[in-house]
């Protein structure tokens, strides 16, 4: 029995993992977006993006560079989800994407 509640208890935290590492996917999109939709944008906003998240899943975070799109900035961040079981990734990583719009100029 105790080995059921063992993997059920390491399921419970996996799931947990995707969920937080979905949550800083969004944060880290929006943030880099956000910044690079300002009036004086950041030199590298990837890097703003990167700084939003948790220290223990910024190596796996990869965000493509921002993209304007007109009147708006969007920006795609992409985290490795960790494992509860090193060398076992069931889960892909999670990708998250955030548009925000450009900063007026006449403000």
């Amino acid at each position: 029995m105790l080995p059921i509640l063992l993997l059920i208890a390491l399921a419970g935290i996996q799931l947990g993992f995707v969920a937080y590492a979905a949550n800083q996917a969004g944060t880290a999109a929006r943030t880099a977006a956000r910044t690079a939709a300002l009036r004086a944008p950041h030199p590298d906003a990837a890097d703003a993006g990167r700084s939003a998240v948790s220290d223990w899943l910024r190596d796996g975070t990869h965000i493509s560079p921002p993209s304007e799109n007109g009147d708006s900035v969007t920006a795609t961040a992409v985290i490795d989800i960790p494992s509860v079981i090193p060398g076992v990734s069931i889960f892909g990583p999670v990708r998250r994407s955030a548009t925000m719009p450009k900063e007026s100029v006449t403000r």
